[in-house]
């Protein structure tokens, strides 16, 4: 009588349960820990950011123009998907399913940042004057005043926006989300990016040096944080 073929292991827990549920309990893990870990990590990059800004190590360098910035037009209404950002990357922290992923995917961030920082002190760098009367436009404005058009290249409003997004894609693929859900992320991305020359708060060599940044950084942590733990002695 022929040995019957063994029959399949059944799902984990986990895995037998929906996406929306997964994704809940992702969400709900260690929530305290990502909400206030989020809430810290912002004002410091600022922090360091405007002490950059401020104090850079040479005059700033005016980056140049090219026919890519001819071609994007100024749009006022980019500015809610320029501000976007500051919510859209809260998102990949609160689906982290354990601690050791946060700890190093704030740690992965922090490095992107600080080494845009780095260059900022070391080559500062700036986005040319455009001929826009900003008092007509308050929100950007208000940027504008706060920023002073400086540490321009590489973009970290882009670099943090890709880094976002690959690692919400991987996020979402390992909960069984729905692809539209990845794609959609990859359009705000997108939007994200084309926003920081519709206001003219950064030129193409920037959002160029921003995606290499972003995607640089993004594959290195998750080859990193992928890894299996090691086995315990």
């Amino acid at each position: 009588m022929p040995i019957p073929p063994p029959l399949p292991a059944p799902p984990a827990a986990n895995d037998a349960l929906p996406w929306q549920r997964r994704a809940i309990n992702r969400l709900t893990t260690l929530w305290p820990l990502k909400a206030c870990g989020t809430a810290a990590f912002m004002p410091l990059f600022f922090l360091g950011y405007f002490g950059v800004l401020h104090y850079p190590l040479f005059p700033a360098t005016v980056m140049p123009l090219t026919a890519v910035d001819a071609w994007v037009p100024f749009t006022p209404a980019a500015f809610g998907f320029y501000a976007a950002l500051w919510v859209y990357v809260s998102v990949p922290p609160a689906f982290l399913p354990d601690r050791r992923q946060l700890v190093g995917y704030g740690l992965w961030m922090a490095a992107l940042c600080l080494s845009g920082l780095a260059i900022f002190w070391l080559w500062p760098t700036a986005v040319p004057r455009a001929d826009i009367d900003w008092n007509a436009y308050p929100g950007i404005a208000l940027v504008k005043g706060i920023d002073l058009a400086g540490n321009a290249c590489p973009s970290l409003h882009v670099a943090t926006a890709v880094f976002s997004a690959v690692w919400l894609g991987h996020l979402l693929a390992g909960i069984g989300a729905p692809r539209a859900l990845a794609a959609t992320s990859w359009a705000l991305c997108a939007a994200i990016i084309w926003s920081t020359l519709a206001t003219r708060q950064h030129v193409f060599l920037d959002v160029l040096g921003g995606l290499a940044f972003g995607l640089l950084f993004a594959a290195l942590s998750l080859r990193s944080l992928s890894r299996p733990r090691a086995a315990a002695v």
